[in-house]
């Protein structure tokens, strides 16, 4: 238990303490920094497409983005944890349903 509290300190750590450093910085994406870029390199590039639809604002978007990220994250967390138990051998599983019937 004091492990998974100590790596969960930490990680709030290394999310906050960046914001400290880099007071009054602007923290932008790749894909306005990849449109510099392309503009720089050949100036009369045009895009393919445009976007269907624009958040909006950059609040919107980042919370679409984490939203995006957390069911991500949720569907791979439950993947890995029914493969885990599909594959946990038959003796473990007899062994612990024994165990609650002698509980009961």
């Amino acid at each position: 238990m004091k492990k998974n509290l100590l790596l969960l300190g930490l990680v709030v750590i290394l999310a906050i303490f960046p914001l400290f450093i880099q007071k009054g910085a602007e923290f932008g994406g790749a894909d306005g920094e990849a449109e510099a870029a392309i503009g720089e390199i050949n100036s009369s590039y045009k895009p393919w497409f445009s976007n269907i639809w624009e958040p909006p604002s950059g609040e919107i978007e980042s919370l679409l983005f984490c939203l995006q990220a957390a069911v991500g994250a949720g569907f791979i967390g439950y993947f890995i944890g029914y493969a885990r138990g599909k594959n946990r051998p038959k003796e473990e599983t007899e062994e612990s349903k024994s165990k609650h019937a002698a509980h009961r």
